[in-house]
């Protein structure tokens, strides 16, 4: 688990993820892999020639789309080694000495899911086809990995912009102590600002967990202003970033059942849908 993993593929946030698992590769000393997963599911059109179509008909054109679909494999292999290509030599202007390039075929969250244990940190873009506005869907693709995947996953928006600053969106569970624990002993964000915000009412309980977290960041070395503030979870957090002008959010993912979000929905996933900065998200 000491490598920083970048999911590249056809989507214009590509580029920023290259630049982002770099900066981060850089900061942990840790090397980066590029990769790409090419899942067939996605080229594939099934046709039924069942029917009255005559049988020589039919075994001409299963011939042809069988051609078709080799000749279409070969297209996808060559455009995801370019991609990897484009992104080495990106990485390698940023800096990086030897990024590793891997190409896998198959399901992109079970391909991450066998490559799990060399991950220490994952970066991906938050759409596999286009670029983000606020309030668009998360593509389902991304939404199977962060639910699968127990390693700290950077889900990256759009552009890249070296954080200056972060946000740790802190509610007393286990994830987040968690979360503090991580940041503590990491590099990834030493020496940038931290502000640690809970949403919650203002309760004797709530300060102290708040208060422990900041003591742990302060002892680490970080700046820590620290913050309690009553409303919803995810409109406080996003006017909070913006009024503080904060590049990275931290956060826990999915941290309720499924059942569960399916009737109230589900805080991470209406962040990842409403983010203009990267998330960093903690399991």
């Amino acid at each position: 688990m000491n490598k920083v993993f970048a999911c590249i593929g056809a989507m214009q946030s590509s580029a920023a993820v290259c630049d982002s698992a770099s900066w981060a590769s850089k900061r942990l000393g840790t090397p980066m892999v590029l990769l790409h997963v090419l899942d067939r599911s996605e080229n594939v059109t099934e046709l039924d020639l069942s029917g009255n179509i005559g049988l020589g008909s039919r075994e001409h054109l299963l011939d042809e789309l069988a051609a078709l679909d080799e000749k279409r494999g070969r297209l996808a292999i060559e455009a995801g080694r370019a991609m990897l290509d484009a992104a080495a030599q990106r990485a390698l202007s940023s800096g990086i000495e030897a990024p590793a390039l891997m190409q896998r075929h198959g399901n992109l969250a079970e391909s991450l899911g066998e490559l799990e244990a060399d991950i220490r940190l994952l970066v991906i873009g938050l759409h596999s086809t286009h670029s983000h506005n606020p309030g668009m869907p998360v593509g389902s693709h991304v939404e199977s990995v962060i639910r699968t995947m127990h390693r700290p996953i950077l889900v990256i928006p759009g552009e890249f912009r070296e954080p200056q600053s972060l946000m740790l969106a802190f509610d007393g569970s286990a994830t987040t102590q968690k979360g503090v624990e991580m940041l503590a002993a990491s590099p990834l964000f030493r020496g940038l600002p931290c502000h640690l915000v809970m949403v919650g009412a203002e309760t004797d309980a709530n300060h102290a967990l708040l208060d422990g977290a900041r003591d742990r960041l302060q002892q680490a070395g970080f700046e820590v202003t620290a913050v309690l503030k009553a409303g919803e979870v995810e409109p406080v957090l996003h006017a909070y970033q913006a009024d503080n002008s904060i590049d990275l959010m931290v956060m826990g993912a999915y941290g309720h059942s499924r059942i569960r979000q399916l009737l109230v929905g589900s805080t991470t996933r209406n962040m990842l849908n409403n983010t203009r900065t990267p998330l960093l998200l903690l399991r």
